[in-house]
């Protein structure tokens, strides 16, 4: 899967992130277990829809990724830790028993 950060996500995930990287976004994306939530907030919808996921880094950093599907495979909005209400959504909706 092709993972496509802009230059201006990279620049957002330095500085305002807690420096997350490329492989932490990719480590995610190979360690994540739940499905994708869609963000159906009207000030986030995009055509297709923003979809997003808590996983942990190899390092056990977790991080919530979000990011659109593209033809080549996904282009990152951003990702940062997530607080306590997104790990409790994801939970709840994402890691269904």
């Amino acid at each position: 899967m092709d993972i496509r950060i802009s230059a201006k996500t990279k620049e957002k995930l330095a500085t305002k992130h807690g420096g997350v990287t490329g492989k932490e976004i990719r480590e995610c994306f190979e360690n994540r277990e739940g499905p994708d939530l869609f963000d159906t907030r009207a000030e986030h919808l995009t055509d297709p829809r923003t979809r997003w996921f808590i996983a942990p880094t190899n390092h056990c950093r977790l991080l919530k990724i979000v990011f659109v599907p593209t033809n080549e495979g996904v282009e990152i909005k951003t990702a940062y830790e997530p607080n306590e209400e997104e790990i409790r959504i994801y939970r709840k909706y994402g890691l269904k028993p």
